[in-house]
């Protein structure tokens, strides 16, 4: 039987700054127009934590019935790894899904943006979508895709929108910029499982890409959003606080270029998390100060 801290695993927790620093730089876009709003930037910030839990749950479910996940190199999965019954994971997966459905009605009720509803309705069959159904898309190699749109140009541009009804080319940029992060994210997860994803037959861009290629598209992943920050500093020139992250990020980078495998990745995973989540943070205030 799965344990308390056996289903925060499952959360999977090194993740969860991807959920969170989109709504920090779409309220840091909507402050730099004189229109932030902390109760929806909460709200908003529900919405995304619960969306991707309720994905890496459904991820967890689909990829352990799959039989994905018998040979994994990472920390043990609940349905793959035996430690809880798929239907309780599938369970867990649509219960999360739901919270994030819940908070995102009352998100659009608040601000006033029922059009919204269907990008919501969108993101959540995406959510399942990912691993679920019968044809995954996370297994043709469009994983990065989801991350990119949801994690990236949606939660970010939602948050602003929501707040200031308008979308600044900041709001973009930074979008631009996070998105690419949470790919990274993606990516250096999906070269640590290159091994076990062929066999399994899940082409993710990794596997497409081929292990060199893929590591250097990781180094881009966290390249490029540095330099959308340093652009946004064209108007708001405390955005150059992203500078601050560049020790980070080499730390990130060092391991992943000298060919780091397997378990040695675990550490770059949790880091490009803290990555995400400090570029999160450095830009959103940039923005926010001007």
């Amino acid at each position: 039987m799965a344990s308390v801290a056996d289903w925060i695993e499952g959360a999977r927790p090194r993740t969860l700054p991807a959920a969170v620093a989109p709504v920090l730089l779409g309220t840091g876009a909507a402050a730099q127009v004189g229109s932030a709003s902390v109760p929806r930037a909460l709200l908003a910030a529900g919405v995304a934590l619960a969306l991707q839990v309720g994905v890496n749950y459904a991820n967890d479910y689909s990829d352990g019935v799959r039989g994905t996940d018998e040979f994994r190199t990472g920390p043990q999965r609940l349905t793959g790894g035996g430690l809880a019954a798929p239907g309780k994971v599938k369970a867990a997966a649509l219960a999360s899904l739901g919270v994030g459905a819940l908070l995102g009605l009352v998100l659009v009720a608040v601000s006033g943006q029922w059009w919204m509803l269907a990008v919501g309705a969108v993101c959540l069959l995406a959510a399942w979508g990912y691993t679920g159904g019968s044809r995954p898309y996370g297994y043709m190699g469009l994983g990065e895709v989801f991350v990119f749109v949801f994690f990236g140009l949606v939660a970010t541009l939602g948050t602003t929108w929501t707040q200031a009804g308008e979308l600044p080319w900041t709001a973009w940029a930074a979008a631009v910029g996070v998105g690419l992060v949470a790919c990274a994210l993606l990516m250096v997860n999906n070269i640590r499982d290159i091994p076990t994803d062929v066999p399994a037959g899940k082409r993710t861009v990794a596997v497409r890409l081929g292990d060199r290629l893929a590591r250097r598209t990781y180094v881009a992943m966290l390249a490029v959003p540095v330099l959308l920050g340093l652009a946004c500093a064209i108007v708001a020139p405390w955005s150059l606080l992203v500078l601050l992250l560049l020790p980070l990020a080499w730390r990130c980078c060092a391991p992943v270029l000298r060919g780091a495998a397997g378990r040695d990745l675990i550490g770059v995973l949790r880091d490009t998390g803290f990555l995400e989540l400090g570029y999160g943070l450095t830009l959103s205030l940039g923005l926010a100060l001007g």
